[in-house]
């Protein structure tokens, strides 16, 4: 089951480590950064149905 509850500690400079990331690259290169992190992740994960449930989470919030 999706976990949309806030859990990360020090959300804030984990917000700030991430815009940190991004600082100085083209958007192309901001993209590939996104892609590859959520690809990490994803793959740290593991489990289809809740990678599932996270892509139907972030396109319901994006409407």
């Amino acid at each position: 089951m999706l976990n949309t509850e806030p859990n990360i500690p020090d959300p804030d400079g984990f917000y700030a480590e991430l815009l940190q990331a991004h600082e100085g690259l083209s958007e192309d290169a901001s993209a590939a950064l996104n892609a590859r992190l959520i690809l990490v992740l994803s793959n740290h994960i593991g489990e289809r149905a809740v990678l599932s449930e996270a892509i139907s989470a972030a396109l319901a919030a994006g409407r």
